[in-house]
């Protein structure tokens, strides 16, 4: 099934200047770039992104790290795009990350991991409207 997903590269990746390389790798799953943005979010944003997360001990320091730097935020798309994006992120913990994965090459540790993705469609529904205005998305 084609589907869409949201991806964040994120500020320890974007400063580190891995982009292209995070890129390819989601192309070699055939996962396509439809809409991409550098953006910087400021505290209040990132706090409604992660929302979720508001009331776990890691939601202080997550949404700091993520105004820290720009981030590079995606719209990919391709067959199951979901768990694709997720399979080439690989585990939140890099330590337990396969070889080969985003956060295995990039991660410095389970809060700076590199990268971002949704877990499952409404989620990505979610993630994908909060950016669409940054992202100027068509239909």
């Amino acid at each position: 099934m084609n589907q869409k997903t949201l991806a964040i590269i994120k500020p320890d990746a974007v400063q580190r200047n891995v982009i292209g390389e995070i890129l390819c790798m989601a192309q070699e799953r055939d996962l396509v770039p439809v809409a991409a943005k550098l953006i910087h979010l400021t505290r209040e944003r990132a706090q409604g992104f992660y929302h979720v997360h508001r009331d776990k001990g890691f939601f202080d320091s997550l949404t700091e790290y993520m105004c820290e730097g720009p981030i590079f935020v995606m719209v990919l798309e391709g067959e199951e795009a979901i768990e694709g994006w997720r399979e080439v992120m690989g585990a939140t913990d890099p330590a337990q990350a396969t070889q080969g994965t985003i956060r295995k090459r990039f991660g410095e540790n389970i809060e700076r991991n590199s990268a971002h993705g949704s877990d499952g469609p409404d989620t990505a529904r979610f993630e994908i409207d909060f950016f669409s205005g940054d992202l100027e998305l068509e239909g």
